[in-house]
């Protein structure tokens, strides 16, 4: 059996990581038979998470992870037409590589409340002894990586700034449809479920999450997804 390698589960969510939560929603969606074994970035092979193992092959990062799940079992993308394909991969960009550069800001250096949140839930599984250490060394990490991806450099109002217009995008492009390329749940739609509830459905304050949570129709399909996919977690 697939074996899904991620954090545990905490604040009533799938996962708090994003990249984790889209993964599972792919599989959930794609109705691929798996388990889950919770661990931490650190026994990964690239160092982070989500990873499988799947019989002999064993894969990191998301994006591979879901190529190989496309191929093997169920591609959900599969009566998408190219442009349609090409709008998926464009707004998949803008959430993974743009707007979850603003959250990871909120999560690990825009308020020490925040901070100590993420921290819990992310180390507490670990000994006393170490787990201090270990949330230094990586919060020292993720915010030197923010600061090198270029959203760190900014201003907190200009972060948000930039988030909010990802916000907008996403709530334009989704609508009053059921998911954000017609009847029917794609790629996209497991990783715009992933983020989202990571952006403006977990403990993490900041006026990114006010604003999400003033598009309407963003709340209802986060609410959607998850009753339909994670009906578990209720």
């Amino acid at each position: 059996m697939l074996i899904l390698y991620q954090f545990e589960r905490t604040w009533g969510n799938p996962n708090l990581s994003h990249f984790c939560c889209k993964t599972e929603t792919y599989l959930r969606m794609a109705g691929i038979e798996y388990a889950i074994k919770t661990t931490l970035p650190l026994f990964a092979p690239k160092g982070k998470l989500p990873y499988i193992k799947d019989g002999n092959i064993k894969l990191a990062d998301s994006r591979f992870i879901i190529r190989h799940l496309k191929n093997r079992y169920k591609d959900l993308d599969e009566g998408l037409n190219p442009a349609e394909i090409a709008l998926s991969l464009a707004m998949q960009r803008l959430i993974e590589e743009h707007l979850f550069w603003a959250t990871m800001y909120t999560r690990w250096q825009y308020t020490d409340v925040n901070w100590q949140v993420n921290k819990k839930a992310i180390f507490d599984v670990l000994p006393p002894a170490i787990r201090d250490v270990a949330a230094v060394i990586y919060r020292y990490r993720i915010r030197r990586q923010i600061y090198g991806h270029g959203m760190g450099r900014h201003k907190p109002e200009e972060i948000f700034e930039l988030g909010m217009q990802d916000i907008d995008a996403l709530s334009a492009c989704l609508g009053d449809k059921k998911y954000f390329l017609g009847d029917q749940p794609t790629t996209l739609d497991a990783s715009a479920f992933g983020f989202l509830i990571n952006t403006i459905a977990c403990p993490i304050e900041s006026p990114l999450k006010e604003y999400g949570l003033s598009k309407e129709n963003l709340g209802d399909y986060i609410d959607r997804i998850k009753m339909q996919y994670y009906p578990d977690l209720q």
